[in-house]
């Protein structure tokens, strides 16, 4: 079957954010009292906060409480203090305009806040091509199991074997997997393809796969992929441990 929409992972993907967003965490998480090294920080991006808190800060829960508000202080030191100075990730425009000309649905999945993630697609100049968006604002009103990447492709009624994911992150490959979705991979947010692996392909950064386009599976002649590995909770422990 071919590809009929993509759901696009932003922060890291599409804008080089990764070591701001670590920044911000830092700075929010030592006004309440915990220091916490931006290095330990930076690798645990985009696995989302509900895991990020309890690894950096043991006791908190992001929902709740002190944990709650360190979470939204990120959001509000990540706009404030570092939004201004991202810049895109080399092909992110391109690459979102090529995608959207081959017709395919294009579907915006980040965990931060609505104005965070409107931030970050003005930072990397995406912000008029992608309209269709799912935040941590939806999951605030979802079931507390459900991810972010399973409600956005159920929301908008995309069939797993017709979707595809594209991410930077370990955590986006294997979120995709358990909404019974394959995964495109770059090595722009500074993971390894040891850690990626499990992407159906992977790329440097938008540019490079917008160089391969008609050999990716983003291809509409692309052949049928097979389906995605299972989850590993070995894998997803070894990148927490670090």
């Amino acid at each position: 079957m071919a590809v009929v929409g993509v759901i696009l992972d932003v922060g890291g993907t599409l804008v080089r954010s990764n070591e701001a967003r670590a920044r911000a965490w830092a700075d929010a998480l030592a006004e309440s009292g915990y220091t916490v090294p931006v290095e330990r920080i930076t690798p645990l991006i985009g696995m989302g906060a509900y895991r990020l808190l309890p690894l950096v800060a043991p006791g908190l829960n992001s929902r709740a409480g002190t944990g709650q508000r360190i979470v939204r202080r990120v959001g509000e030191l990540f706009v404030s203090r570092y939004t201004a100075d991202l810049e895109p990730v080399p092909g992110a425009r391109a690459l979102v305009e090529r995608m959207r000309d081959e017709g395919l649905r294009l579907i915006v999945a980040s965990d931060a806040m609505p104005d965070e993630v409107t931030a970050l697609l003005k930072a990397a100049d995406v912000d008029d091509l992608l309209h269709e968006r799912f935040t941590a604002a939806d999951l605030e009103h979802a079931k507390p199991t459900l991810e972010l990447v399973e409600l956005a492709r159920g929301k908008v009624g995309l069939w797993p074997e017709a979707s595809l994911l594209i991410g930077d992150a370990p955590y986006d490959i294997e979120a995709a997997a358990r909404a019974g979705m394959r995964s495109i991979a770059l090595r722009c947010g500074g993971h390894s393809d040891v850690e990626l692996a499990g992407a159906l392909a992977i790329y440097d950064n938008p540019a490079d796969l917008l160089a391969h386009y008609t050999t990716s599976p983003l291809d509409r002649n692309a052949r049928p992929f097979p389906p995605p590995r299972p989850h590993d909770p070995s894998r997803a422990a070894s990148w927490q441990a670090r």
